[in-house]
């Protein structure tokens, strides 16, 4: 098939960028445009898979410029976003043009083109706290932050257009992915990231709230699944492993896969507003299994153990960890 995907530089795009080549599909990757020509975590990637992709810098919020993109491709896989829940308590504007309105650009392109397939990206955030567990794609959707809010608009945003116009679309819903590459501004890097540096005293947020942690690699799994498979149409799905850890918990076992004693501790700085912090998440994947015929390899303690040795020592390679300020909280 013939490919855009955008947020392709980024931490899960560009893996899934790498997987959709070895796979046989045409890529156009867009990246975000910047003075310094960079690509993102796609300028690492190895050459023969760079020479297959077609890199496109630009930035979703330009119309005119997502028409182009899309025309000729098959399908849309769409993860570009801003995802910082920390700065969208500062800039919730951007988050609007950013995740909403680009998403509304991208499917306005997408209809015009009549793409076979259009691939969302969601996040599990949009459920805010759990009122109810195993989370299913039918709970509550409740906007907790200026991010989740405009992921929930987004998400509605391509629903609307796959029942008013048949755009042939599916929403994938990942659960907490982490791995190599994933931004510190995620808790698993921030904790690796600063045990690697040394530090054996960590700044954290709260530690009481539970998530469900997906290795990239599953999550992979469930985009490339959803891109060929002939089901799904018109469906939320999420990609969750349906394993509840606290981040306490989480950081106990970060430490024992590194071999450091170390204690966490709760930054004020680091902590969400009270009402705005998601107190748990913890995914039903049925709708995955069942639809996709997608289940998790990294799964249950052990599976997490696994993923998190592996994001362990890509973030202890001297090369990476010098990419990440691990002596100041950036939100």
């Amino acid at each position: 098939m013939k490919v855009l995907l955008t947020g392709a530089d980024g931490f899960i795009g560009s893996h899934l960028a790498e997987q959709v080549v070895r796979d046989g599909h045409e890529v156009r990757a867009l990246v975000l445009y910047n003075s310094f020509d960079s690509r993102g975590w796609l300028d690492g990637i190895s050459d023969d898979v760079a020479r297959e992709i077609e890199f496109l810098p630009g930035d979703i919020r330009d119309p005119a410029l997502m028409m182009s993109a899309v025309r000729d491709r098959d399908a849309v896989m769409h993860l570009a976003a801003l995802i910082a829940i920390p700065y969208s308590y500062a800039a919730p504007d951007l988050y609007v043009q950013t995740n909403i309105q680009g998403t509304v650009n991208l499917l306005n392109a997408a209809r015009a083109a009549d793409v076979s397939r259009f691939i969302h990206t969601s996040t599990s955030e949009v459920y805010g706290t759990a009122r109810y567990v195993p989370m299913d794609e039918g709970h509550p959707l409740q906007g907790q932050s200026p991010y989740s809010a405009s992921k929930i608009a987004a998400d509605q945003m391509v629903n609307s257009f796959h029942t008013s116009f048949g755009l042939p679309t599916v929403t994938i819903r990942p659960f907490n992915t982490f791995g190599p590459r994933q931004s510190a501004r995620a808790v698993i890097p921030t904790i690796i990231s600063q045990l690697a540096a040394g530090k054996r005293e960590v700044q954290l947020g709260a530690l009481t709230p539970t998530r469900d942690f997906t290795y990239v690699p599953d999550t992979v799994a469930g985009f490339t699944t959803a891109l060929t498979s002939t089901a799904g149409v018109g469906e939320v799905i999420n990609l969750g492993v349906g394993f509840e850890v606290s981040i306490g918990q989480t950081f106990d076992l970060i430490a024992e896969a590194m071999g450091i004693d170390a204690t966490a501790t709760e930054d004020p700085a680091r902590l969400r507003p009270a009402n705005s912090e998601v107190e748990r998440l913890f995914s039903d994947n049925t709708k995955a299994r069942e639809i996709l015929g997608w289940q998790p390899k990294f799964d249950g303690v052990d599976g997490f153990r696994e993923g998190l040795r592996a994001t362990a020592e890509w973030f202890t390679e001297p090369a990476h960890l010098a990419r990440y300020r691990t002596d100041a909280y950036v939100v």
